[in-house]
Order: C-alpha cells, then structure tokens, then sequence
C-alpha cells in the first residue's frame, strides 16, 4: 500500500486503527495499553526467560504497581519507578506517542518530547505504590492477544472479533 492506499478491510471497517507512533520491538514489553485509567502491560523479566512483570501506572496520581506473572511483588518498586515501569513508559510512548501518553496519564510536563522526560514529572510529584488488584485482568488480557498469533492466517471474520456491525448492515 502505497501512500494514502487504504486496503477493503481499511475502507470497510468502521472502527478507526491508529498506527503505532514508531515501530518497536516485542521482547522487552510484549503488551503495553491505555486503559482502566492507567497505563499497563507485561514486561518480561531480564534475568529469566520464564517470567514477566505486570506493570502499572495510575493517571492523575502515578500510583504505579510491578508484580510477576504469579503475583509476587517485584524487588525494585520500592519507594519509587523500577526498570519494568521505566521500560513500560518508554514502549508506550513508542507505542502511542509521547503527548498521548501524557494527556491520558495527566502527567504536567512543559515539552512531552520522550519517555525521560515524562518518567521524570511524574516520579518528582513522589507517587506510592497503587493498588495491584488489576494485574490478573492486565496479564488475562496479554494472554488472550498471544492466543490470536497462534490461529493459522485466514481472511474470514472471528466470530469474538466481530464487535462491530457491517458497513452494510440496515438496522431493525
């Protein structure tokens, strides 16, 4: 597709899909999202394969949270941002951008330029640690996006992705 080119499902489709801001790269933060008022995802862990980190961080307040896939809490959010929210902030802005990244979390920086910048207005305001509580929702949510890469490739609709009606659906 060339410039301005829009694929049948891109014309046809009535939700709106926003591209990434800049590419990235999966191994480091495989799943990072805006939502539920936070900003969250999956980090895998550094030092073994087996294991990631949830990670969270709540708009407004910057309350952030990092435990494991099962639940124990990570040894470097004490007191204040560890590496898993660090990198998390910085896919997200990948991801999203860095003035969307802002807006939603609330974070009141001058110039939003990059993740630093961002990590940095909201660890000075010195936020504790949020509520966990959402990190089984966040990591049930990553595993559903992973079930999805192992369907064969097919163009017909599946059936728990069909949110939205046709284009040409006439209302009752």
């Amino acid at each position: 597709m060339g410039d301005g080119a829009l694929s049948v499902w891109e014309k046809s489709s009535t939700a709106r899909v926003v591209p990434p801001a800049r590419p990235r790269k999966l191994a480091k933060v495989p799943f990072v999202e805006l939502a539920d008022g936070r900003l969250q995802g999956v980090v895998s862990s550094g030092s073994d394969i087996g294991r990631v980190y949830v990670s969270s961080v709540a708009a407004g307040s910057y309350a952030y949270s990092c435990s494991t896939n099962n639940n124990r809490p990570c040894g470097g959010a004490h007191g204040s941002f560890c590496n898993h929210i660090r990198a998390l902030v910085g896919e997200a802005v990948l991801q999203y951008g860095a003035e969307r990244v802002a807006r939603y979390l609330k974070v009141d920086a001058e110039d939003p330029a990059d993740a630093q910048v961002l990590t940095y207005a909201m660890t000075s305001t010195r936020p504790g640690p949020g509520d966990g509580s959402a990190a089984a929702q966040v990591f049930s949510r990553f595993l559903r996006h992973l079930a999805y890469l192992e369907l064969p490739v097919t163009t017909a609709a599946l059936p728990e992705m069909q949110w939205f009606p046709t284009t040409r659906a006439v209302a009752a």
